[in-house]
């Protein structure tokens, strides 16, 4: 019989890591789309900055056009011409002027519009550029998103699997199966929930998460009547408004490193090689967990599973 729930458990181990891998790589996938849509944006704005310049240097061909029309009606005409034409000494100063304005426009409008050109040239070149990696990410994104897709059907096909096999357990298997971990449910002290209310975010943490005890485990979930390892720790932080990492492995990486015999109420720490499980340290050596199907979220020692290492949030 101990053979069994060793064999069951030993998958449901295996069954769990993956499905923190899996979340992984969900929550992966939505940054990558935030990213996506990001160049995505951008590639937008380089279009419109491109369609602005080229704007800008339609409106500097049109005041050269006009500078040009200004010149065909009388500019062409010599400084002396120009003079001796003139009815009077005033008329021919004021004419000239006119003539050598016409000129500084003209020169100040061709390099404006040469500048207006190079900023279109410029404009365009970062549209393209941007528009192609933006469709590169997007590429990029729908591959993992296929992969994400294949993984979780897999993985919904052995969760199913697991679930079967804990279902057909007998009374005195599921007994069994249910106390793996060394697990009890712990009498909630009103005492000692006070005194972890006033102990810090921590302790605050381990009050909330005390509450759930006998909550059934439900793959991928964070609460509030259902949890996996990870989403009880994710649920008890945010009852006292701090977000945590929401995987096992993220949440190991995401906090502050702390030795094992200094320990505090509220602490996460990381069992099984990879990190594929949590549960939260509330004291006296041990700490309370939401461990796989079919068990129901428990108090166990701190030791009952192989340590990887704890942080503090």
């Amino acid at each position: 019989m101990q053979a069994l729930v060793d064999e069951v458990g030993e998958v449901a181990q295996k069954v769990s890591a993956k499905n923190e891998e899996v979340k992984q790589l969900e929550d992966d996938l939505a940054a990558q789309q935030a990213k996506a849509d990001d160049l995505a944006a951008q590639a937008q704005a380089a279009a419109q900055a491109a369609d602005a310049a080229r704007g800008a240097v339609g409106s500097q061909q049109a005041a050269i056009n006009g500078l040009a029309q200004s010149r065909y009606r009388g500019a062409h005409r010599s400084a002396a011409t120009t003079a001796l034409e003139s009815a009077n000494p005033q008329e021919a100063i004021e004419r000239l002027g006119y003539l050598s304005a016409l000129s500084r426009d003209a020169h100040r409008e061709l390099s404006t519009m040469t500048q207006a050109s190079q900023d279109a040239d410029t404009a365009h070149a970062k549209a393209v550029e941007t528009a192609d990696a933006a469709r590169a990410e997007q590429t990029r994104l729908e591959e993992q998103r296929a992969r994400v897709v294949k993984e979780k059907e897999a993985l919904e096909a052995q969760q199913r699997d697991i679930e079967a096999r804990v279902d057909a357990l007998n009374e005195e298997q599921r007994a069994q199966w249910e106390a793996q971990f060394g697990g009890v449910t712990r009498e909630i002290d009103p005492e000692l929930l006070a005194r972890l209310a006033e102990s810090g975010v921590g302790g605050k943490a381990v009050a909330a998460a005390l509450t759930k005890q006998g909550a059934p485990y439900g793959w991928g979930a964070t609460g509030p009547d259902r949890f996996d390892c990870s989403g009880l720790m994710v649920w008890a932080y945010a009852q006292e408004g701090k977000s945590i990492p929401r995987t096992s492995q993220a949440q190991l990486a995401g906090g502050t490193p702390v030795p094992m015999d200094q320990l505090e109420p509220g602490d996460v720490i990381g069992y099984y090689p990879g990190v594929t499980h949590v549960g939260m340290y509330i004291g006296d050596g041990q700490v309370v967990h939401a461990s796989t199907y079919g068990v129901p979220v428990q108090v166990v020692p701190v030791d009952s599973m192989p340590v990887q290492g704890a942080v503090r949030f």
